[in-house]
Parts: C-alpha cells; sequence; structure tokens
C-alpha cells in the first residue's frame, strides 16, 4: 500500500494525469471514498491524461455509466445507487470490465463479489477543506507495476 497527500483541487487532477500516463488500456481503476472526497475529480484527471476534456467528465451517478472517447476509451461507472448484485448484472457491467477500455468505477464496494480479481484500488479520503489522503492498493502485477511508477512520481 502507498499513500499521498493532497492539498488541492488541482494536485488530484495531476495525480489523475500521471495515473493515465501510464495507462496501456484494458486498466481497472476503483475509486472509493464518501461523497465529496474527491472520486471524481481524480477520474477527470485521469481523463485529462487520455486525452478528453475534463470538463466533459460529471459524475454518472444517475446514469450509471457514462463513457468518453480519448487516447483509451475510458469507462466511468458509479455504483452509489446500486443496491443489489442483480442491479448490476442488468447492467451488463462485466461486458465492460473485461474491454480494452480503461475502467473507472466509483463506489466499488456495491461490487461486493463481482469485483475482478485484479485491480489498482485508490481511496481518498477528506482531511479538512482541500486536504486529501490518497491510499493506493493494487491487486495483480500489472497494478503493482502501476503504483511503483505513481509512487516514484515527483507529482506532490
Amino acid at each position: 500500500m502507498m499513500q499521498k497527500l493532497s492539498s488541492s483541487v488541482n494536485q488530484t487532477l495531476m495525480l489523475g494525469k500521471k495515473i493515465a500516463a501510464n495507462l496501456k488500456g484494458g486498466e481497472i481503476i476503483l475509486l472509493s471514498g464518501s461523497l465529496g472526497a474527491g472520486k471524481t475529480v481524480l477520474a477527470k484527471g485521469i481523463a485529462r491524461g487520455l486525452g478528453i476534456n475534463p470538463n466533459e467528465v460529471v459524475s454518472p451517478t444517475f446514469v450509471l455509466l457514462r463513457v468518453y472517447q480519448g487516447k483509451h476509451l475510458l469507462q466511468h461507472f458509479d455504483f452509489y445507487r446500486i443496491k443489489t448484485p442483480r442491479e448490476i448484472f442488468i447492467l451488463g457491467y462485466q461486458e465492460y470490465l473485461y474491454s480494452e477500455a480503461v475502467t473507472v468505477i466509483e463506489w466499488p464496494e456495491r461490487l461486493k463479489f463481482l469485483l475482478p480479481k485484479e485491480f489498482l484500488k485508490i481511496k481518498l479520503i477528506s482531511k479538512g477543506k482541500n486536504l486529501r489522503q490518497i491510499k493506493f492498493m493494487a491487486s495483480g502485477s500489472r497494478y503493482k507495476r502501476l503504483l511503483e511508477i505513481i509512487h516514484e512520481s515527483r507529482t506532490f
């Protein structure tokens, strides 16, 4: 596990951009944290790093999924409103999950046993107005290497 501190929205955006610079397509990134912790801000940074206008990226809370075209296709899920695994199956979640797109999932806790075996999980914890503690956990060799690259980065 690795941790970083972000003291501004801009730093969180830049972290997302740095992550995206090292994506090859097919990655799964899980974003967890309370409401307002910065999950969508980090998703905007990832989008920016993929050549997508971050202003177009909004939380897909009410539609569950938004797809953006950039260097790689970005699939942005938000499972905040999901109550049962059945709702996820109806969505056809697994068809999206194992594609060549970069998949970002907010509120992955709702997936429970449907989580993939390999992923990068990022937990954002609000420590004040702009301060965020960001914890990273990698599952699988591909994501452990990505985490090493992020750790070596001097983004902030």
